[in-house]
């Protein structure tokens, strides 16, 4: 039987990815051998998973090629910790997580964004009132999108 010792610093190096592209799991393959790195989500609603989430920015006031500015992200914006798809529900045909006007604790789910087929749940950062929603059920979303307003 063959020896099959982890890589230790490859298991390093795809740690850091993970970090670095708010994924939840990565897996890489290479001659034969399989290495699969994720990071455990423990609660149906972890206010653990959304490292990405970051206090919102605003955008330059001006492009300097004659482009209209682009309209500012509100400081109290809730922003995408990653590229994916997102959804409102947490199934097809079932109600919104949150509707403008809801009260929301900190750690409550407010959606869904689908990354390389993996459900993630976007908590709350803080309690609030939802103010805004940014996205539609479905729409795919950049990193540091903003998503809702959370006052």
């Amino acid at each position: 039987m063959a020896d099959f010792g982890p890589d230790e610093e490859l298991v390093r190096r795809l740690s850091e990815l993970l970090k670095e592209t708010g994924l939840s799991e990565i897996e890489y393959e290479a001659e034969g051998a399989r290495i699969r790195v994720a990071r455990t989500l423990a609660a149906a609603f972890p206010a653990a998973a959304a490292p990405g989430i970051e206090p919102a920015r605003t955008a330059a006031p001006e492009r300097g090629n004659g482009e209209a500015p682009a309209e500012a992200v509100p400081n109290n914006a809730i922003v995408a910790p990653m590229v994916g798809t997102a959804y409102l529900s947490p199934e097809p045909g079932a109600a919104a997580f949150v509707k403008v006007g809801d009260q929301v604790k900190e750690g409550e789910a407010l959606l869904i964004i689908e990354a390389m087929k993996v459900m993630n749940q976007i908590p709350s950062p803080r309690s609030g009132r939802i103010a805004r929603i940014l996205v539609e059920d479905g729409q795919p979303v950049e990193f540091g999108e903003p998503l809702m307003v959370v006052e």
